[in-house]
């Protein structure tokens, strides 16, 4: 049996794209960029690295069913529903013990859901490295992403020494959270940090050591939720039980921000988080005057729109440019592409004009 394991985090909302997303299907359960959910993408790019059965997804259970839809090779009991949502700290000690439960000596990759990646094999090549790293030793691996832009939307980690005799991997300086744009710029022209995109490779064993050292309040729950388990208790009454009890906090502020032993690889592939409906255009074809259209679209006289419509119902956009058009069965979203970081917000007036 293998002693590697993915695990693959799909909670969240997915807020910003919006009408299309919902609690119950958010981003990772809907084809945003590609035929199939962003999800099942994320489990098909893992399947030459892992067999199914080594394959976990931790979302919430509200969309529990409808992961177990697009995902139909996970095994049923490897899809856990979290009752509550406790952000990545949890999520990853709850990988780690199950991880555990069947390998003592088990590694596990920790992947987001719904990040696009066309080049599957440079990912693999990648997540392979990624995982030698981790069975060399006592380290939590990261994986970089080489920024092409001075983004002030994500924290980065700042390349050390490269580890001698190995390929590409670094030791961690640091991790730094989201700058401003001066700083981005100068982190960019300084050729040596990376974005975290949230991929890291780890023993389950020394990410535990390290939630203990750094968050024992945490790795207290853990014990209790392992313990529990062990004792051959239903893993969703355990999760009842100890969850709701656990710190609201991510696994770069709880762990990854004060440990010494994180190495780094950059990422030999293309990757692209697509965080709003703009994002999104850049994975299709746009028209000469830069419109981009999925589904039934006529624009005339516009330019540099985004459109896309559900079920055949005809969208038309006359001498507007600069909007973002979306159209499902009971809602339609209009637009101005600057406001789209904005819509995370129309969602919650949404929900009180619904209530």
């Amino acid at each position: 049996m293998s002693n590697r394991f993915v695990v693959i985090m799909a909670g969240g909302r997915g807020e910003r794209f919006w009408p299309q997303s919902r609690l119950k299907r958010p981003k990772h359960l809907l084809p945003i960029v590609g035929d199939k959910a962003m999800l099942a993408q994320a489990v098909d790019r893992v399947s030459n690295i892992v067999p199914p059965e080594n394959v976990y997804v931790i979302t919430n259970s509200e969309q529990r069913e409808a992961v177990l839809e697009v995902c139909p090779d996970v095994p049923a009991a490897q899809v856990i529903g979290e009752p509550v949502g406790r952000d990545t700290a949890a999520a990853v000690g709850l990988a780690a013990v199950l991880v555990q439960e069947r390998s003592a000596i088990g590694t596990f990759a920790i992947l987001p859901a719904d990040h696009v990646i066309h080049d599957v094999v440079g990912f693999q090549k990648t997540l392979e490295l990624g995982f030698e790293a981790a069975e060399k030793g006592d380290f939590l691996v990261t994986i970089g992403i080489e920024p092409d832009e001075p983004a002030t939307g994500y924290g980065y980690i700042q390349r050390g020494e490269q580890l001698i005799g190995e390929s590409p991997v670094y030791r961690v300086k640091r991790f730094v959270e989201k700058p401003d744009l001066e700083t981005a710029k100068g982190y960019l022209s300084s050729g040596d940090y990376a974005w975290n995109a949230g991929m890291f490779v780890w023993q389950a064993a020394n990410v535990r050591s390290a939630i203990s050292n750094h968050a024992p309040e945490l790795e207290s729950s853990l014990v209790a939720i392992h313990s529990d388990f062990s004792c051959g208790n239903a893993l969703d009454e355990v999760l009842a039980k100890h969850y709701p009890d656990i710190e609201k906090i991510s696994v770069d502020f709880a762990i990854m921000e004060k440990a010494d032993n994180v190495l780094t690889i950059p990422a030999g592939f293309d990757w692209d988080d697509v965080g709003e409906w703009p994002a999104v255009a850049r994975h299709y074809d746009s028209d000469s005057s830069g419109n981009v259209a999925r589904g039934s679209a006529v624009v005339q006289d516009g330019s540099g729109n985004i459109v896309f419509s559900d079920n055949d119902h005809l969208v038309a956009l006359l001498g507007v440019e600069d909007l973002i058009v979306v159209r499902t069965d009971d809602a339609t979203l209009v637009c101005h592409k600057d406001r789209a970081q904005d819509i995370k917000s129309l969602v919650q007036s949404v929900d009180e004009h619904l209530h």
